[in-house]
C-alpha cells in the first residue's frame, strides 16, 4: 500500500511538473487537487531533488575516488588493463638499453679525441711530460726559438714520425699552410731601471704560412730565420694547423667510422711579462662524414639496427606521451568539476592546494622525459647517419631523459604504504626546503664574494668564483677541511687572520646551525605525514570528501555503463527503488 501510494505521487509529480495545462484545468474545476495534493507534491519534489543531490555527489567521490587508484586498482575496479604501467615498464628498458650503446659510442668519441690530444702534445711539444698541466713554460729567448723551431719540424715530417692514421688538410691540390702569428703592441718604449715606460696600446699581428713541402728542404729554415719575436712588446706567439683523423674503432660496434678535423692551436702565452712564458695546446673538434667509405665483412643490416631500435623507442614514447596527455587533460577536467560542485552545491571554492592534487606531477614527469627522448633519439639517429655530430647535445637529451624515466619509477613505488612516505614528505616539505635555502642562499653568496675577494689572492681555492662556491659547499659537507686551512699564504698575517676568522664562522654556521635546521625541517615533515597516516585521518578537504565513499575496487560500483561514463548506482536501496519502480509500471500496463 505505501508503494503504490508512492508511486502515485510520483506520477501525480510528473503530471504536476510536464503537464501544467491539465493541473491548471483542475485548479479552475474545484481546487481540490491544489488543496490536497500539492503539499504532498512539494514535498516528493523535495526528496527526490534532494536525493538526486546525494547520488551526483556519491557519482562524483566515485569519479575522484577512482582517479586517485593504483594501476591495479584500476583494473579491479573497471578491468581496464593498465597499458600505461605496462608501457612504462617496456620503456624503462628499451631507453636504458639505448643510452648504454649511446654512452659507449660517444665513449669512444671521446677517447679518441683526449688521446688525440696526448698525442699532438707528445708530438709537438719539446720534452713534454704527462702531467705537467701548467708548469710547462720556457724562460730564455732561446728556448721560444726552439720549441718554435721543434713544432715546424714535426710539423713537415709528420708522416714519418706519427704512429696514427693522421693526415695534413687538403684543399684542392695544396695543402693547408701552418700558420705562424705573434701578437704585440705597436710600439713601446720599457725602462724598468728608471721605472719609465711608453706603449701604444694598439694591437699588431704578424704572421707567417709555412706550407709542408715534399721533400722538405731549406725553405722552411728560411723563413723562420726571418721570424724575429718581439719580446719587450710580445703578448702570445700562437701557431695553428689542422689535422685529419678517422676513428676506425667504431665499426665493431656495428656503427659507420667518423672523419675528424682537429684543429691545432699552441699558444706561447706572455700577457704577465713576467719572465715566464706559458706554453699551451688545445685543439677544436669537428666530426664530418666521411665522403667515400667501404665496410666489408659485415652486413649492412646490422648497422643499420640501432637505427630501427630508436625509432621503435621514438614510437614508444610518443604512445606514452599521449596516453600521459590524456591522463592530464581527464585530471584537470575532474578538477573543474569538482570545483564547480563545491561552488554550487556548497557555495564555497575550492583551494588551490586542492585543485593541484588533480594535476599529477608524474605524469608530467613522465611527459617531459618523453620528449627529451625524442628529441635526443632524433639527435642520434641524424648522428649515426652522420647528419649531425653534436654529442654533447645529444648526451644532455637523452641523459636528462632516461633520469627523469628511473625517477618516474618513485610513482608505482609509492602505491605501497611504506615507501609513499618517502614521496610524502617529499612534496609536503618542498615549499618549507625552498623557502629555507633561499634564505640560506642568501649568506651563502655573501661568503662567496668575500673569500673571493680577500682570498683569492693568496688562496688557490678562492681564485674564481666558481672555485670559491666548490671549497665552500666542500666545507659543509666535511670535506678537505684541513687542506683549506693549511694551504693558506701567510704573506699577509692580516689576511691570515681573517681567513681563520672567515673559515671558523662558515663552517659553525653551516654546519652547525643552518644544516641542522634543515634537517629537522625534513625530520618534522617526516613525523607529521608519518602520524597522519598511522591515524587515518584526511589531511584536507578533497580526501574528506572523497572518504565518504567507501566502495571498494571489487564491488562492481566504478564501472561505466555503455560509453556515456554513467556510473551505476552506489546504494542498494537506489538501486532497489528503481527495481521497484519499473515492474510496478510494467504490471500497470493493460
Amino acid at each position: 500500500m505505501v508503494e503504490s501510494d508512492h508511486v502515485s505521487e510520483c506520477e501525480m509529480r510528473f503530471v504536476v511538473q510536464h503537464c501544467s495545462g491539465q493541473s491548471s484545468e483542475m485548479e479552475h474545476s474545484g481546487g481540490l487537487y491544489s488543496s490536497v495534493y500539492e503539499p504532498n507534491g512539494h514535498a516528493a519534489w523535495a526528496d527526490d531533488q534532494q536525493h538526486q543531490d546525494k547520488e551526483t555527489a556519491d557519482n562524483l567521490r566515485r569519479k575522484i575516488k577512482y582517479f586517485f587508484m593504483n594501476p591495479c586498482e584500476k583494473y579491479k575496479a573497471r578491468g581496464r588493463k593498465p597499458w600505461k604501467l605496462m608501457l612504462q615498464i617496456i620503456k624503462i628498458a628499451i631507453i636504458t638499453i639505448q643510452l648504454v650503446s649511446f654512452g659507449l659510442s660517444n665513449q669512444m668519441v671521446v677517447t679518441f679525441k683526449e688521446e688525440n690530444l696526448m698525442t699532438f702534445k707528445h708530438l709537438f711539444l719539446k720534452d713534454y711530460v704527462d702531467g705537467r698541466g701548467d708548469s710547462y713554460a720556457v724562460y730564455r729567448q732561446d728556448e721560444v726559438y726552439e720549441h718554435i723551431s721543434y713544432i715546424v719540424d714535426k710539423y713537415s715530417r709528420l708522416r714519418n714520425i706519427t704512429v696514427g692514421n693522421h693526415a695534413y688538410e687538403k684543399k684542392g691540390d695544396t695543402y693547408s699552410p701552418l700558420s705562424l702569428c705573434q701578437e704585440f703592441y705597436r710600439n713601446g718604449s720599457i725602462s724598468p731601471a728608471n721605472e719609465t715606460f711608453d706603449i701604444d696600446a694598439q694591437i699588431e699581428t704578424e704572421c707567417l704560412e709555412i706550407v709542408p713541402v715534399f721533400p722538405m728542404g731549406s725553405t722552411t729554415e728560411d723563413d723562420l730565420l726571418n721570424f724575429v719575436v718581439h719580446f719587450k712588446r710580445l703578448l702570445n706567439v700562437k701557431i695553428k694547423f689542422t689535422l685529419k683523423a678517422i676513428n676506425l674503432q667504431t665499426v665493431r660496434n656495428r656503427e659507420l667510422p667518423n672523419c675528424y678535423d682537429f684543429d691545432v692551436t699552441i699558444t706561447f702565452n706572455n700577457q704577465a711579462h713576467s719572465g715566464r712564458i706559458k706554453v699551451d695546446l688545445d685543439n677544436d673538434v669537428d666530426i664530418n662524414e666521411c665522403r667515400d667509405w667501404k665496410v666489408t665483412g659485415a652486413s649492412p643490416k646490422n648497422i643499420y639496427y640501432p637505427l630501427l631500435f630508436d625509432c621503435l623507442i621514438i614510437v614508444t614514447c610518443i604512445t606514452s606521451l599521449a596516453l600521459c596527455t590524456r591522463s592530464v587533460l581527464n585530471g584537470i577536467r575532474l578538477q573543474f568539476e569538482y570545483t564547480d560542485f563545491c561552488l554550487v552545491r556548497q557555495g564555497k571554492k575550492v583551494p588551490w592546494s586542492d585543485r593541484l592534487e588533480f594535476l599529477n606531477g608524474w605524469y608530467i614527469l613522465i611527459i617531459a622525459s618523453d620528449t627529451l627522448t625524442i628529441i635526443g633519439s632524433i639527435l642520434k639517429i641524424e648522428i649515426q647517419t652522420k647528419i649531425l655530430t653534436s654529442y654533447d647535445v645529444c648526451s644532455i637529451f637523452l641523459g636528462t631523459g632516461t633520469m627523469l624515466v628511473w625517477i618516474g619509477v618513485i610513482r608505482y613505488m609509492g602505491y605501497f604504504k611504506k615507501y609513499n612516505i618517502l614521496i610524502l614528505t617529499l612534496r609536503a616539505a618542498f615549499p618549507n626546503v625552498v623557502r629555507f635555502i633561499g634564505c640560506a642562499g642568501i649568506i651563502y653568496l655573501g661568503y662567496c664574494f668575500c673569500g673571493w675577494i680577500v682570498l683569492g689572492p693568496y688562496h688557490e681555492k678562492f681564485r674564481t668564483l666558481n672555485t670559491v662556491s666548490e671549497c665552500l659547499f666542500s666545507l659543509i659537507n666535511g670535506d678537505d677541511m684541513y687542506p683549506t686551512f693549511k694551504y693558506m699564504k701567510q704573506k699577509s698575517y692580516l689576511v691570515w687572520l681573517f681567513s681563520r676568522v672567515y673559515l671558523y664562522t662558515f663552517v659553525s654556521l653551516f654546519i652547525y646551525m643552518i644544516l641542522s635546521l634543515f634537517i629537522t625541517l625534513i625530520t618534522d615533515t617526516y613525523d607529521t605525514i608519518k602520524q597522519q597516516q598511522q591515524e587515518g585521518s584526511p589531511v584536507s578537504e578533497l580526501h574528506c570528501f572523497m572518504s565518504e565513499c567507501k566502495d571498494l575496487p571489487t564491488s562492481g560500483r566504478y564501472r561505466v555503463e555503455g560509453e556515456s561514463g554513467s556510473f551505476t548506482c552506489c546504494f542498494p536501496r537506489c538501486k532497489d527503488s528503481r527495481e521497484r519502480l519499473s515492474s510496478e509500471s510494467i504490471d500497470s500496463e493493460p
